[in-house]
């Protein structure tokens, strides 16, 4: 329950790795977030330090990052961190940071992207409803509760 949630602006620093495991589709990138400043000498913003974390999805987030995501592009990644030390090829101490990934998604302030809907391959049988009647009849001033029914309000017309 006492989990620290992190939220990172950065770029994906390598392709998504892809595997099918046991327990569903895994997938895992690096990302680098790199901190920006104002240099007030230079009147110029400066890069700071760059950090760099895995960010490990599972299950549909995993296929969806790994179809979606490319080096360089610059995503947004909500999940939790965990920090971890090890003993690698005989050093004492080896630190990674690590992020289980909730949400991934590109960054609209630095360029756009097109969404597609995912198919789930057990929804593909099942038909589409069609869409009900929102629209209540004409005389009609209150829904089957009692209440005033809401109306979507019309968009502009652009000239």
């Amino acid at each position: 329950m006492n989990e620290t949630m992190v939220c990172v602006v950065g770029n994906v620093a390598t392709g998504p790795v892809y595997r099918e495991t046991a327990s569903g589709p895994a997938a895992r990138f690096r990302i680098a977030v790199t901190s920006r400043y104002w240099d007030r000498e230079k009147s110029a913003w400066a890069d700071g330090h760059t950090n760099f974390f895995t960010v490990w999805a599972n299950r549909q987030l995993a296929t969806n990052a790994a179809a979606s995501l490319s080096v360089g592009e610059p995503v947004i990644v909500q999940g939790r961190l965990k920090v971890r030390t090890e003993t690698r090829e005989g050093q004492q101490g080896w630190m990674s940071a690590d992020i289980d990934a909730v949400s991934i998604g590109h960054d609209l302030a630095r360029g756009t992207t097109a969404f597609r809907r995912a198919q789930r391959p057990e929804q593909a049988s099942v038909p589409e409803r069609p869409e009900p009647n929102w629209e209540r009849e004409a005389g009609s001033s209150a829904t089957a509760d009692g209440t005033a029914p809401q109306r979507r309000p019309e968009p502009a017309a652009v000239t």
